[in-house]
């Protein structure tokens, strides 16, 4: 098969891999995407779809680890940690436990709210200078409570968030119900996060994808990366079933593969496929005017003009590709719990994706020591559609060797020696 040159080679085709592929064209780089199927369908497909600051506080909170292991018990808890042995999934997980504390949890969300509130302020411009359709709108999320307990418990994140610069409005029970009334009574407070916004995933990826052909890149697919011919501290080709590729820059952004494929270059990569559900309907009668997320039960809702879903939960089971449906059921059922009309009353699709959960919860962005021509554009964990057009940003100027806004060492993968 013939070998395929250019300036640089994106691998993956989700949401950053196609977002750091149009920012590299705007620099002038000829690029080429490599992906195993079509562009977005992986995690980039049936996400939630929202653009997220409020998201800035990491998951490594100091009582993380025992509310985890209380819901080990229980398959249809908001995380799950599946119970076999798996040294790889266990080694993630301590890690992950050591990280849960206030320092660490500080650092991380200083971070995260840096590229966050980048993305915020780039995304919609891209939107509109690429003409990307994708039901983009900025109305705001509400965090919806019906216990008295939980809301307590969160009401200290208002005040960190206000630390990180990111709005957070605190809401009585009937403010939330005068607010939105797809609610049904009995709310006992919320938070308002006016900044965030919504957005239909697969339309974005789309719109990504045809900018992306016409700014002159090619997309490849079925073009499963098998293999590296390596060269003098370089990558000097990617092997797929069509075929050899070359690329003077190589960026790997295959989200929650990246480990499988990076250990092929003898890069030990801290990240875990963190599994989510999503279902897609048809929009119920009384439909929700702006994204929610329904504590207790964490799922969140999303209405667009084209349709609506509930998704989210977390579940751990390594690279285990089975359709948890006890995990859907627990959409539904907390979704009934919240909403007058929880479901639309057709289903168009019930899905799953691993997302690609770093350790430290922070993206791994910036090239690698073992290979002078590898970036590595990954572990986004639940954001990469929130982080996507920072990230994008950020690859494409350090491929270009100029000065990035963000600090680029915050997310170097040199915090983890590679």
């Amino acid at each position: 098969m013939e070998t395929t040159r250019s300036d640089v080679l994106v691998l993956g085709g989700g949401v950053i891999g196609l977002s750091c592929a149009l920012a590299l064209l705007h620099r002038g780089a000829s690029v080429r995407v490599l992906d195993r199927g079509e562009p977005g369908c992986g995690a980039s497909h049936g996400n939630c779809g929202t653009l997220t600051p409020s998201h800035a506080i990491p998951l490594s909170v100091p009582d993380m680890p025992w509310r985890a292991l209380h819901w080990m018990l229980r398959r249809d808890a908001p995380l799950y940690v599946n119970p076999h042995p798996d040294w790889e999934r266990w080694r993630w997980l301590l890690g992950f436990a050591r990280r849960c504390n206030a320092a660490a949890a500080e650092r991380a969300a200083v971070v995260r709210a840096a590229i966050l509130q980048r993305s915020w302020t780039l995304l919609p411009r891209v939107l509109v200078d690429e003409g990307i359709d994708c039901e983009y709108a900025p109305a705001g999320n509400l965090f919806v409570y019906r216990t008295a307990q939980a809301l307590a418990h969160d009401r200290g994140e208002i005040e960190w968030l206000h630390r990180l610069g990111i709005a957070a409005t605190p809401l009585r029970g009937d403010e939330v119900e005068a607010l939105e009334p797809a609610l049904l009574p009995g709310v006992v407070g919320g938070v308002l996060h006016p900044d965030d916004a919504q957005l239909r995933p697969d339309k974005l990826v789309d719109g990504l994808a045809r900018r992306v052909r016409e700014c002159g890149g090619v997309i490849e697919t079925g073009a499963a990366v098998e293999g590296f011919r390596c060269a003098d501290g370089r990558v000097a080709a990617v092997r797929t079933p069509r075929g050899e590729f070359i690329g003077g820059r190589i960026v790997l952004a295959l989200g929650a593969w990246t480990p499988r494929v990076a250990a092929l270059l003898d890069l030990h990569v801290p990240i875990q496929p963190g599994k989510g559900y999503s279902i897609t309907m048809s929009r119920p009668e009384l439909c929700p005017q702006r994204a929610l997320v329904l504590h207790e039960p964490s799922v969140c809702v999303t209405a667009w003009g084209s349709g609506y879903r509930l998704g989210s939960t977390m579940e751990f089971s390594g690279y285990d590709a089975h359709l948890n449906r006890t995990r859907l059921d627990a959409l539904r059922r907390g979704a009934a719990a919240y909403l007058r009309a929880p479901l639309g009353a057709q289903v168009h699709e019930e899905w799953w994706g691993w997302r690609p959960m770093c350790v430290d919860e922070i993206p791994l962005i910036g090239p690698v020591a073992r290979w002078n021509n590898l970036l590595l554009a990954s572990g986004h964990g639940m954001l990469g559609v929130s982080m996507s057009a920072a990230t994008a940003e950020l690859v494409a100027t350090l491929v270009a060797g100029g000065q990035p806004l963000l600090d680029a060492a915050a997310y170097s993968p040199a915090r983890f020696d590679l």
